[in-house]
């Protein structure tokens, strides 16, 4: 029999993991699995729940919740030499690696692809001591995800990080780094860097259209100093994937980057904290397992 836990975020999107969870684990069990379910009380709680879950010879993780709680998830099984498989239930605001798997959150077909689903190789970043599944951010708006209170979070979704980003548009100033990218140097003035595992990025689906979560590569993205207003239409282009023809962004790809600066800078990993500059990026290829759909 399958061994699975259940670790989920009940203040998640508009608390729809708590309403669905018995049908959850009943359609679980009825797949053969051994449930046993661990609601998260507060940061660090999901890390803590992995690390045990792995500890104890479980055969599946499923992380129930936002990008925080896959985040705190990966964490806690990045280490171990005998890592479960990680199962998805994407419920928060974003869900950014969710989409980029093609997982929505249509609770029957979830359930399908924890019952049925393909099990694949996804690539892992680690940053420092710390490790992430989607992106990597350093610069202006890096503060937004752990700005926004949970509540916004939950009434208004997405839309609050825009609301968040036009009101700091006036008080964004450029960082100056160094970037080592295996072997290359770019050294300039951005207003952020991205560093992706994946191609999304909330509303922005083509923001790195070429991007893969098993080649072995981050997909860079360094966006030079430009007025506010050109970078308004910037990102109009970006949801066209039209941004990469800008002489401002610089678009590369590198299997370990490494960021300097001065200037204290902090780091966004999935949307949390990730301390500060300077930091180094490895890719780790097909460092886990995750269901997905069959097609």
């Amino acid at each position: 029999m399958k061994k699975a836990v259940i670790i989920y975020n009940p203040t998640a999107g508009r608390r729809v993991i708590r309403r669905h969870i018995s049908y959850i684990t009943g359609r679980l069990l009825k797949a053969g699995y051994s449930i046993c379910c661990h609601e998260t009380t507060g940061p660090g709680n999901a890390t803590k729940a992995a690390d045990l879950a792995a500890h104890r010879g479980y055969d599946f993780v499923i992380a129930a919740g936002g990008d925080g709680t896959l985040f705190e998830v990966i964490n806690g099984l990045a280490e171990k030499k005998c890592r479960p498989v990680i199962g998805i239930i994407p419920a928060g605001t974003s869900n950014n690696f969710a989409k980029s798997l093609g997982i929505h959150y249509r609770i029957e077909e979830v359930c399908n692809i924890l019952c049925y689903g393909d099990k694949i190789p996804v690539d892992i970043g680690k940053a420092n001591n710390k490790y992430f599944v989607n992106v990597a951010a350093g610069g202006m708006f890096t503060d937004l995800t752990y700005e926004v209170p949970t509540i916004l979070k939950t009434l208004l979704g997405r839309s609050v990080y825009y609301l968040k980003g036009v009101e700091k548009l006036p008080y964004i100033k450029p960082v100056r780094i160094t970037v080592d990218y295996d072997g290359h140097i770019f050294e300039g003035s951005v207003m952020f860097f991205l560093i992706f595992n994946t191609g999304m990025l909330g509303g922005f689906s083509k923001i790195v259209p070429e991007s893969s979560f098993n080649d072995g590569k981050f997909d860079l993205l360094l966006v030079r100093e430009m007025s506010k207003l050109d970078f308004t239409f910037m990102l109009c282009k970006a949801k066209k994937g039209a941004h990469l023809r800008d002489p401002r962004v610089e678009y590369l790809q590198a299997a370990r980057i490494k960021v300097i600066s001065e200037q204290h800078t902090k780091i966004n990993l999935d949307g949390e904290y990730g301390g500060v500059l300077p930091g180094e990026f490895i890719n780790l290829r097909h460092h886990l397992e995750v269901l997905a759909p069959r097609d």
